[in-house]
C-alpha cells in the first residue's frame, strides 16, 4: 500500500516521502479501514516538525490522527456486519507509529466510528481532533446552558465548529473573535451573535458593552500565551478560561490579577479524554451529524502526494478551515 512516512524531523518538504508498505492485518478486537480521507492538524505538524521534541517515539512514522474510509476487513471479536461501513477516525497516530496517510489502517474497531452515508467523506477527517476539541472545550465542567461563551478563533478548524457548539447546547450569547472579514463572515454563520476583529477592535470595550459591563462567563482559548492578557480582561468574576492550545510552551501568568478574579483554568488535550468523556462527545456529534445540524468548513483538498505541502499550510496559518488529503 502507498503511505506518506518520515523517518526524523524537520522542514515537510525534506522530510515527508511517499513509499510502499506491507497491507496491515487487523488483530483481535481491530478493524482495518481503506482509507479515502486523512486530516492534517497543527498536532501533526508540531510533531513531524520537531517541535515538542527531535526525538521519534518509532523508527518510521505514517502521520495523521484524523481520517475517513470505510472497513474492509475485520479481526476476531468484531462483528463482520462492520465490513462496508462508512467511518471517522479518532486518534489513529496517538502513540502509535501508523496514521492515515496511507491507503490502509489497522486500529481498534471503537476508534472507527459510523459516518452517515449522505454526507461527504472527507468531513470524516475534520472530526476527530477539530471537532470533539470543540465539543468537549464547550461541554466540560458543566457546559455552557445560559452563559456568555467566547470562542478566541472562532473560524478556525476548532473555533468553527466550538460557535456551533455553543449555540447549540444552550449558551446565552456566543461572540468570536477573528484577523478579517472573511472569516468574521464564517464565524457570523457558524452561529456567532457578535464578531470581533482582534486586530482593530477594542475587545474589552466591546465585550463590555455586549454583556451589560459583566464580562464573559467562558473562554475557549486557541493560544493562551498571546491571549492571557486579553483574556482577563474579557473575564467575568469567577469565569473560566478553557484552553486547548498555546503558542509557547512556557507561559508567565498575572497571579494577583487572577486570584482576585477567581479565574479558573481548565486544560485539556484530546488525545487523552476519559472514556465518559469521549463517549459522550461522540454519541452526540453523531446525532448531529445524522440530523446535518452543523456546518463544515473544508478549505483545502490535496492528494496525498502532495501532504509537504498541505503541511505548510496547516504550519503557515495560510489555510481558513481544515486541510485533507485525498487517499487513493
Amino acid at each position: 500500500m502507498r503511505a506518506a512516512v518520515y523517518e526524523r524531523t524537520g522542514p515537510a518538504s525534506e522530510v515527508l516521502s511517499i513509499v510502499e508498505l506491507p497491507l496491515p492485518t487487523p488483530g483481535p478486537g481491530e478493524v482495518r479501514v481503506r482509507l479515502s480521507w486523512s486530516g492534517v492538524n497543527p498536532s501533526d505538524v508540531k510533531t513531524r516538525g520537531g517541535v515538542r521534541s527531535k526525538t521519534l517515539p518509532f523508527p518510521r512514522i505514517v502521520p495523521h490522527s484524523d481520517g475517513s474510509g470505510v472497513i474492509d476487513e475485520v479481526g476476531s471479536g468484531v462483528p463482520r456486519e462492520r465490513i462496508g461501513q462508512q467511518v471517522w477516525l479518532w486518534n489513529a497516530a496517538w502513540q502509535r507509529a501508523f496514521g492515515t496517510a496511507a491507503e490502509y489502517v489497522v486500529l481498534p474497531s471503537p476508534q472507527a466510528v459510523p459516518l452517515p452515508k449522505h454526507l461527504d467523506p472527507a468531513i470524516g477527517a475534520c472530526l476527530g481532533i477539530p471537532a470533539l476539541t470543540a465539543y468537549h472545550a464547550v461541554a466540560v465542567d458543566g457546559g455552557v446552558k445560559g452563559k456568555s461563551v467566547l470562542v478566541a478563533g472562532g473560524a478556525g478548524a476548532v473555533g468553527h465548529y466550538a460557535v456551533q457548539f455553543a449555540r447549540r447546547m444552550g449558551a446565552k450569547q456566543v461572540i468570536a473573535t477573528v484577523s478579517g472579514p472573511e472569516k468574521a463572515a464564517l464565524a457570523k454563520a457558524a452561529g456567532a451573535d457578535i464578531v470581533l476583529n482582534y486586530r482593530t477592535d477594542d475587545l474589552a470595550a466591546m465585550v463590555q458593552d455586549a454583556t451589560g459591563g459583566q464580562g464573559m462567563d467562558r473562554i475557549i482559548e486557541v493560544d493562551l500565551a498571546g491571549n492571557i492578557g486579553t483574556d482577563l480582561a474579557l473575564l467575568k468574576h469567577d469565569g473560566d478560561i478553557v484552553v486547548y492550545g498555546s503558542g509557547a510552551a512556557e507561559i508567565s501568568l498575572p497571579f494577583i490579577q487572577m486570584i482576585s478574579k477567581g479565574v479558573r483554568l481548565r486544560f485539556f488535550i484530546v488525545y487523552k479524554l476519559s472514556a465518559d468523556d469521549r463517549n459522550r462527545a461522540i454519541t452526540d456529534l453523531s446525532a448531529m451529524l445524522e440530523s446535518g445540524l452543523l456546518s463544515h468548513n473544508i478549505a483545502v483538498r490535496l492528494p496525498l502526494a502532495r501532504i509537504a505541502e498541505a503541511h505548510q499550510l496547516v504550519e503557515q496559518g495560510r489555510a481558513l478551515g481544515n486541510v485533507v488529503l485525498e487517499i487513493g
